[in-house]
């Protein structure tokens, strides 16, 4: 990987000391899922975690970081917190607050440090991808070393998983 490609979420793990491999894919600028982002990657979309920016009542700016199969549960988010109400923000206000583009964003290296929450399954894998902080570009990472770079809270966030039930 050339040093070309390192972007402010890979110098920041860099600075942590903390271990990553970096994933390029092809990028489709129609299709920006995270379902498709993981079948280009090989693999299974509720380990591929897609970055969400949000915003509560009361505590203001977020970030939220589920599986790409998955959607957001807002009360959840709300819940844990510590809002009466969350919503996602807008599209055209995303690259203001974080510096990143819609299919480029990630927790690491924004703009400003907002608070962060991850959606608890992470935790079952042994690696995750996230976003690198640019399209096509995902960081493969221990989700401890993921959380402990976010200083992220962890909860159930995530609603409407894979249809095998769970």
């Amino acid at each position: 990987m050339s040093k070309s490609v390192k972007t402010n979420a890979a110098r920041m793990l860099d600075r942590l000391k903390l271990p990553y491999q970096l994933l390029e894919y092809e990028v489709d600028p129609d299709d920006l899922a995270a379902e498709s982002t993981a079948e280009k990657l090989g693999l299974p979309p509720e380990q591929v975690f897609k970055t969400l920016v949000a915003k509560g009542d009361r505590t203001g700016v977020c970030l939220v970081v589920i599986p790409g199969s998955a959607q957001l549960d807002l009360k959840a988010l709300a819940v844990l917190a510590g809002d009466r109400k969350t919503d996602t923000v807008a599209l055209k206000d995303v690259q203001p607050l974080t510096g990143y583009i819609r299919g480029g964003v990630t927790a690491l290296g924004t703009k400003k440090a907002y608070p962060v929450y991850v959606d608890e399954s992470m935790l079952a894998f042994d690696t995750v991808a996230v976003s690198a902080g640019r399209r096509g570009l995902m960081l493969w990472l221990a989700p401890q070393d993921y959380l402990t770079a976010t200083q992220a809270a962890t909860g159930v966030l995530a609603k409407g998983k894979a249809k095998d039930g769970n």
